[in-house]
């Protein structure tokens, strides 16, 4: 019987498998065997005019977003008056403004996820009509040849009873071939629409903070402060993750804890240094740490700040595509600096490079304690640089990390063992979620992972990504972040010191060069945020 909660992905195993068994089979009963595994697998299940339905509602409300958009420009155009109007600082230009380029985007969104149920609507209509059809010539196959041959038939078989085998067998393989395409159309149509919204559920920011101790204009600005140094948009300083961590958190403070954190919101002399406190909290510190860190960032401009406690900015031409490199990696590739040092490895520690970056992207006290040292008030480059190369050694060492031979200290990678114990042991307290390892060594099985990374740098939790490749020389292997997502492309951080951006195909298909090089192009594990703590 078909099983309608088998994935996507299964179905096209089983059937490509039954294809093979069609055109080996060499008797009437393996034909019939095949033809019935064939029917035998579901066909691509949904309702496309549900999804029609729900596509229409949010074209609906994507009209009413643009509208509420248009009458808060109006509201913007006709000028505010300088005065607060938030319970922690945020002033009624900064309110309004908030609020216009979040009814933008949720106008965007609603847009978005309308054509992507379209497109799923339309797809599923296609593919289920190929199913339908290629059914049939199963079924016309299976009538062609009758019923099973009894043991002694199937051990001989005549010149006529050949021929009508191999023609059944023909059409059978026409039928089948249809409804492996359907199944493929419909797998690749649920994983763009999957991607898609999640990633608008995650844009739907403002509304992940559910806490009555600030008010709602102030979440709303929150959540549209931008990281300087790049677009907004692009760069938003607290991920979905922030908010609602933070908001989570707001909730258990007793009232003391919640005064004075609402002070030090209220005293931020910028969104950038409000959010940055925000962040600390979603990050798992107490009002008395945050207040420390507080003390440190306490009226600096929003440069410092970035440079201090943002150590990725992403660029406004950083998705253009410029091409490649002689060595295949994209021309279009961004260096992260702190002063003229890069935000990079030293030796071959990929690994906890990475994740030293990702933390600190999570972590805003963990990133002043390595770009503003001991007081949070240093601009050493040099500095910086010996205590990232510091961290560098400890996380190494945390992972019980390999060396060129045992009795040197220069690193020579880490296991997967070790990799998530990194991982859990520096990024998972600040974000709350675990780190699993998986296997990845397939392109099916790249394609199926790609969802749940998308889902997790879209509420900002970075994703560890092995790489390797084979030459003469032997195996190279490297660990990188996926840190961001935007339509079909991810955003990589490479612990050389680089960002850059390649496609889902790229990382399907075995192009991971684009973000490192012509030695390691195939993605082989990555390490997923799992449970909610």
């Amino acid at each position: 019987m078909a099983d309608a909660g088998e994935s996507t992905t299964d179905r096209k195993e089983k059937i490509d498998r039954h294809i093979g068994d069609l055109a080996a089979a060499d008797s009437k009963n393996g034909v019939l065997e095949a033809i019935d595994n064939l029917l035998g697998v579901s066909a691509p299940v949904g309702s496309p005019s549900t999804l029609d339905a729900i596509a229409q509602r949010y074209k609906g409300q994507a009209d009413d977003a643009a509208d509420v958009q248009d009458r808060v420009e109006k509201v913007a155009a006709s000028g505010l008056p300088s005065v607060w109007v938030g319970s922690t600082g945020a002033k009624a230009a900064e309110v309004v403004a908030a609020a216009g380029r979040s009814a933008e985007q949720m106008a965007e969104a609603f847009r978005k996820a309308s054509k992507a149920l379209y497109d799923l609507s339309d797809a599923l209509t296609s593919a289920q009509s190929k199913d339908g059809d290629g059914r049939e010539q199963l079924r016309k196959a299976r009538t062609m040849l009758g019923g099973e041959d009894g043991f002694f038939d199937d051990m001989v078989e005549k010149d006529a009873e050949e021929a009508e085998r191999k023609r059944a067998q023909e059409i059978a393989g026409t039928g089948a071939n249809f409804l492996y395409y359907a199944a493929q159309e419909a797998d690749d149509a649920a994983r763009t629409a999957a991607r898609e919204l999640n990633k608008y559920a995650a844009e739907a920011r403002a509304g992940q903070m559910h806490t009555d101790n600030i008010s709602a204009a102030d979440r709303l600005v929150l959540a549209d402060v931008g990281v300087a140094g790049g677009p907004q948009e692009q760069n938003e300083l607290l991920t979905a993750n922030d908010l609602e961590r933070s908001g989570r958190f707001m909730e258990k403070m007793n009232a003391q804890d919640q005064a004075r954190f609402e002070q030090m919101l209220a005293d931020a002399k910028t969104p950038q240094e409000r959010a940055y406190l925000v962040k600390a909290l979603a990050a798992g510190y107490d009002v008395d740490e945050v207040g420390q860190f507080r003390d440190k960032i306490h009226g600096k401009d929003p440069y410092w700040l970035q440079q201090h406690l943002s150590p990725v900015v992403t660029a406004g031409d950083s998705k253009v595509d410029e091409g490649l490199k002689d060595d295949r990696s994209n021309r279009n590739t961004d260096y992260q600096w702190f002063g003229d040092e890069a935000w990079s490895q030293e030796g071959n520690t990929c690994v906890p490079s990475s994740t030293v970056t990702a933390r600190a992207m999570v972590d805003p006290l963990y990133a002043l304690e390595l770009t503003g040292g001991p007081s949070g008030q240093e601009d050493d480059p040099d500095a910086f640089r010996d205590r990232l190369h510091d961290e560098q050694l400890r996380m190494h060492e945390e992972g019980d990390g390999s060396y060129t031979h045992w009795w040197s200290d220069v690193p020579n990678g880490v296991d997967p063992d070790g990799q998530d114990k990194i991982a859990n042991g520096e990024i998972s307290p600040h974000t709350g979620s675990s780190y699993e390892f998986q296997e990845v060594r397939g392109a099916d099985e790249r394609r199926d992972v790609l969802p749940d990374i998308e889902k997790s740098v879209a509420e900002g939790k970075p994703v560890p990504i092995n790489v390797e490749g084979y030459d003469e020389e032997g195996r190279h292997g490297h660990q990188m972040m996926v840190i961001g997502q935007e339509g079909d492309m991810l955003q990589i951080y490479n612990p050389w010191g680089t960002t850059t951006w390649v496609s889902e195909d790229d990382f399907v298909n075995g192009h991971m060069d684009k973000a490192s090089d012509h030695r390691m192009p195939d993605a082989y594990a990555v390490h997923l945020p799992a449970d909610q703590k």
